[in-house]
């Protein structure tokens, strides 16, 4: 038997994502639309299995990728393990990062072409995962955003690193630093996407250039209007039988060219990136966001900023660990601590 023989894609037995590999396409699909498909852990090593197996098939020419339902092609990392899994336990985050790293990779190494094909908001980790592949087409109710300093981490799994590249540096900075929506229009003139797909529709009829209110009703139900990806999907099977017809080794190289200067960015910043988040995530910004997020509450930016100005620690939740109980004798107690948390001493 072939050590590549193309293997059925049923017979990985994914819990997390759908996998499909017909005429010459792979359909790769985070399934995980209750929570907007965000990746979990076991999602990202499921996903790099798929796109994996896609790269080494010779009966796949294209891989297509996108997220269930409508609401949401990715929204990154599941912000509620985070905060459960690796707020706790910061070293965690350092595997975790490796694990995402792979996953990145698996787009980028794959040899295939890759069409995302944003059904959905593509928002954080989710942007950075449209941006590792080759091309991308996106509905006209989606759209395109960087939360990090909103909910205390960085987006250096790849938009810190690509943005530049694709959209430009002053651009790429309004992006990551302001973390507002990018229209789909918008996303297309900054060269975010390459296509806008209608996706609007009012008593069976599509709206071009449709309206935020005309997008929120669809997003209802209301008045008549609903979202269809009809469309989306017309636009991505153009372009993936365009690509079919090219000579797949030429493809292949070409795609490991074109990758040269966003192959440079991501690996002289990636091993030092995965480092920085894990040993952050021992500081109090995450767990501020994170817990502001799961509690579903605005996060408490000035508190921070405020403790920095007068001189306190805006890094440990209860102050650095220097202080000493003189009666049971514990040592690296938080300085802001009245009482010992070993015996209940009063502390000086």
């Amino acid at each position: 038997m072939p050590m590549f023989e193309s293997k059925p894609a049923d017979s990985f037995g994914f819990k997390e994502v759908l996998y499909e590999k017909k005429d010459w396409v792979a359909r790769v699909t985070i399934n995980r639309p209750k929570r907007y498909n965000a990746y979990s852990t076991p999602a990202l090593a499921e996903l790099i299995t798929a796109f994996t197996d896609a790269a080494n098939d010779d009966r796949v020419a294209v891989i297509v990728y996108t997220g269930a339902g409508d609401a949401a092609f990715c929204t990154g990392g599941d912000v509620v393990e985070y905060e459960k899994e690796y707020c706790t336990r910061p070293r965690d985050y350092w595997k975790y990062m490796g694990l995402f790293g792979g996953y990145i990779e698996s787009m980028m190494r794959s040899g295939k072409p890759t069409i995302a094909r944003l059904n959905g908001m593509a928002v954080g980790g989710g942007n950075e995962s449209q941006l590792a592949c080759d091309l991308s087409v996106i509905a006209e109710h989606a759209f395109i955003a960087q939360v990090g300093t909103n909910v205390g981490s960085v987006a250096c799994g790849g938009s810190t690193q690509w943005l530049p590249l694709v959209c430009g540096d002053r651009r790429a900075r309004e992006i990551l630093m302001l973390n507002e929506r990018i229209s789909p229009y918008k996303a297309l003139d900054w060269g975010l996407v390459n296509a806008v797909a209608p996706s609007v529709v009012v008593d069976g009829k599509f709206i071009e250039h449709a309206t935020p209110e005309q997008i929120k009703k669809a997003k209802k139900g209301e008045d008549g209007y609903s979202i269809s990806l009809e469309m989306l999907d017309k636009k991505v099977d153009e372009m993936v039988q365009k690509l079919i017809s090219k000579f797949p080794e030429c493809t292949r190289y070409t795609k490991a060219n074109v990758n040269f200067f966003k192959d440079f960015s991501w690996f002289m910043t990636a091993g030092h990136t995965r480092d920085w988040l894990s040993t952050h995530y021992a500081c109090w910004e995450p767990s501020e966001g994170m817990a502001a997020f799961v509690e579903k509450r605005p996060p408490d930016y000035m508190k921070l900023r405020t403790l920095a100005a007068e001189g306190k620690s805006s890094e440990f939740m209860w102050g650095p660990y220097k202080k000493t109980c003189p009666k049971c004798g514990a040592k690296g107690l938080p300085s802001e601590f009245e009482y010992c948390g070993a015996c209940g001493g009063k502390l000086k």
